[in-house]
């Protein structure tokens, strides 16, 4: 976590942003080359994972308002005068110093605050517009699915319808080889017995 935090604070607010941009279409690549026939929920991660980089970096800008990045070409942070260098009376005016830096640290505070919000806003608008294009995504990743569901189901039958007529056609051509082969033992004896009268009735005449 820390050093996921170091490389963003090394990071301007452009290019925080297009981070968040590249993050997103690397996934959609990489997702889309592995799993390129689930292409519908490839497009729908990405968008997800864009709106959770958004929503990460908004919350990130104003975990960290007081940062300058946030406060470009904004008002200049206030500085509270000090009154304990003055001549012989200074070391009366202590406390006033004190109270005066923590009334000019809430000021800044408060200007860091309002100028970095709009930059938090922005990137959890872009985040909050990735979400509701996700819903149409979801609906027509699942009407895809649900067709190639179906598809692949049809495919099955019919393989199976084919199986079973190949079965049944194995069954006939079985019964038919059966039924010649006894039809052939029972023709034999037939065939001998005619054999065996020719002598016979030749002796006779």
């Amino acid at each position: 976590m820390g050093n996921t935090l170091d490389l963003l604070g090394g990071l301007s607010r452009d290019e925080l942003r297009n981070f968040c941009w590249i993050a997103a279409a690397v996934f959609a690549l990489v997702a889309g080359l592995w799993r390129w026939r689930r292409l519908h929920w490839t497009a729908l991660g990405a968008v997800l994972l864009f709106a959770a980089l958004n929503a990460g970096a908004g919350i990130y800008v104003l975990n960290t308002f007081r940062d300058s990045r946030w406060s470009a070409g904004g008002e200049p942070p206030l500085s509270a005068p000090s009154f304990s260098e003055t001549p012989i009376v200074g070391q009366y005016f202590g406390p006033l110093d004190s109270a005066l830096q923590g009334m000019v640290g809430g000021v800044n505070d408060f200007l860091a605050f309002k100028q970095a919000l709009p930059v938090a806003l922005d990137f959890l608008a872009t985040s909050g517009w990735a979400l509701l294009l996700s819903f149409p995504l979801a609906v027509l990743a699942a009407v895809i699915s649900f067709a190639m569901a179906r598809r692949r189901s049809a495919d099955f039958e019919k393989y199976r319808t084919k199986v079973d007529l190949l079965e049944d056609e194995l069954e006939q051509v079985k019964r038919q080889i059966s039924a010649s082969a006894v039809s052939g033992h029972s023709e034999l004896p037939a065939q001998d017995e005619a054999t065996f009268a020719q002598p016979r009735l030749s002796g006779r005449g």
